[in-house]
Order: structure tokens, then sequence, then C-alpha cells
């Protein structure tokens, strides 16, 4: 290791979440609800050079597994991030992330005469109309909503 490479150490148990599109890293950690109270120890890299992206973030935690649901959530803002399980220093399952092209249940609709907000028992509906920048369409009233409409749910 030469003197200008930082070295961020391994983790035994937990999850690596790769390939985070350049400077939403801490969008990620929002969407986990990980605020850094929960004693576990955590590395985020922003804006990491990366031959395939350019720039590229990654966040390490420590002794969590990520559930299929918060898997789709970082789809959200992350549709090319790679999760790694870790287990004894090893990379023990790698799975890529992908954005659903029906999202449901995860996003409010943002128009407020919208049927899936007037109380009935609608779960929110979604086709994605584009991954980057995120444009997704509501299956009710045909409105678009932005990706930062979709972060400020999130």
């Amino acid at each position: 290791m030469s003197e200008k490479e930082l070295r961020v150490s391994k983790i035994k148990e937990g999850t690596v979440i790769d390939h985070i599109r350049g400077g939403y890293a801490l969008d990620v950690v929002k969407i986990l609800g990980i605020t850094g109270k929960e004693k576990r120890v955590m590395t985020i890299a922003v804006n990491v050079p990366s031959k395939r992206f350019g720039a590229k973030d990654i966040v390490k935690i420590e002794g969590k597994l990520l559930s299929p649901q918060e898997v789709n959530r970082i789809a959200l803002v992350a549709p090319r991030a790679s999760i790694n399980l870790i287990h004894d220093y090893l990379v023990v399952e790698k799975r890529e992330v992908q954005l659903p092209k029906i999202i449901e249940g995860i996003v409010k609709c943002i128009n407020p005469s919208c049927v899936s907000n007037s109380g009935e028992p609608i779960i929110s509906k979604f086709h994605v109309k584009q991954e980057e920048p995120l444009l997704l369409k509501c299956h009710y009233c045909g409105i678009t909503i932005e990706q930062p409409d979709v972060l400020g749910q999130l």
C-alpha cells in the first residue's frame, strides 16, 4: 500500500452497498433509516474514483442484512448498485439491485386529488418511466413525479 492510499477496513459480518451513483450514499443511508446511533460500525465513501461510473459511493454496514423492501427502496436512488453480503470477512452473496417496473406502497402520489390520497384503502402504484434521473408515473392519476419528490418521501 502506498502513502497516497487510504485503506478502509473490511467488515466481518454485514452488508456492503457498492456502485451507488456518486453523491447518493447519504440518501441510501437515509432510506435505510440509519442515524448513526445504532451502535454499529458504518463506513461511507463518497465520490470514489470508478472506471465504470467515473465516481461512485460505497456504504458498509457492520451487522446489518437488508430486507427485500430495503433493497427496493435503495433501487429508487441507486438503480445500478450491488449488494454484497459479508460473512466472516468474505462476500458470500452478491446481488445487483434492480428497479422494478412497478413501484407499489413505497412512494405516495404528490397529486392531492389522486384517488390514492383519498383515504380509500388503495396502495400507491407507480410505473417507472425512466431510471436515471428517476421518473415515476402514477397508475391512478397519470401525474409524473421526479427523483427530488421521491427522495423527499423516503
